[in-house]
């Protein structure tokens, strides 16, 4: 019997790669969209539509955690703006940790590890803290060495590749001119 998975989804695209190398793993893949402080609106929409587009294509089982909580990912970082990727790591993985554990899975992991520009450091801390929190196991693996084959893929299937983190903060980065 394969181990079962939670796969945490962050989007369609950088999760391409990890739910391919999981499967040839061995391992039974369930994915987990939960980002709740994507902004804005629209772009929450456009991220959980590719999510619905990628799993029929790949014929992936979902749990959605459909939940646009842009006022709470603000009361919780507005204070100290450089903080805000710690809290969104952990805020994401904890619920997925949390999932994984409640619905009996063996382990859980994260889409975010695919991608080069999130702090990678830091999701494995965060990742850490939530299996011990709940008791579940979490799996890493380095998806990075994914990135090309990921990118190629994801505009063959025709899905939505966003061009920022998701945060507002980021979307502000997106357009200001770094000095």
């Amino acid at each position: 019997m394969s181990r079962r998975i939670l796969l945490h989804t962050c989007c369609a695209p950088c999760s391409l790669y990890p739910f391919r190398k999981l499967l040839e793993k061995g391992f039974s893949v369930t994915g987990f969209f939960y980002n709740h402080n994507i902004h804005p609106y629209q772009e929450y929409r456009r991220r959980l539509d590719a999510v619905h587009d990628f799993a029929g294509q790949k014929s992936l089982e979902m749990i959605y955690r459909d939940e646009y909580a842009l006022e709470k990912f603000l009361a919780a970082v507005a204070g100290n703006p450089t903080e805000r990727c710690a809290y969104c790591y952990f805020s994401r993985l904890d619920a997925t940790a949390e999932k994984a554990a409640e619905l009996g899975f063996d382990a859980f992991t994260s889409s975010l590890l695919y991608s080069r520009y999130q702090n990678h450091d830091m999701i494995i801390h965060s990742a850490k803290r939530a299996a011990e929190r709940h008791g579940i196991d979490f799996y890493y693996e380095d998806f990075r060495p994914g990135w090309q084959e990921g990118i190629r893929e994801s505009k063959e299937m025709g899905l939505y590749r966003q061009q920022y983190c998701g945060c507002i903060y980021s979307e502000k980065e997106r357009y200001l001119q770094k000095g």
